[in-house]
């Protein structure tokens, strides 16, 4: 699975951070909110930090799960 890449950060200074992935908003965090983000993007690798804070985290077994025989409902595998 390639790693997340793409994102950006801003802090602002009333407080809120505007993440952003590859130019364009993913999500706005503040308070106490925007503070643990921070903390954590300081900690940890920042890329995956920032995908997983906007969901856009992929956990790799998305491609298993659609070829899976339950998941078929009505359609021929694929090979």
């Amino acid at each position: 699975m390639p790693r997340p890449q793409g994102f950006t950060y801003e802090q602002r200074r009333d407080g809120t951070v505007v993440l952003t992935h590859q130019g364009r908003a993913a999500g706005v965090l503040r308070g106490g909110r925007a503070e643990k983000f921070l903390a954590e993007v300081e900690s940890g690798d920042a890329q995956l930090v920032m995908a997983r804070w906007t969901g856009a985290y992929r956990f790799g077994n998305e491609r298993q799960a659609r070829n899976h025989p339950r998941n078929q409902s009505g359609r021929t595998a694929r090979g």
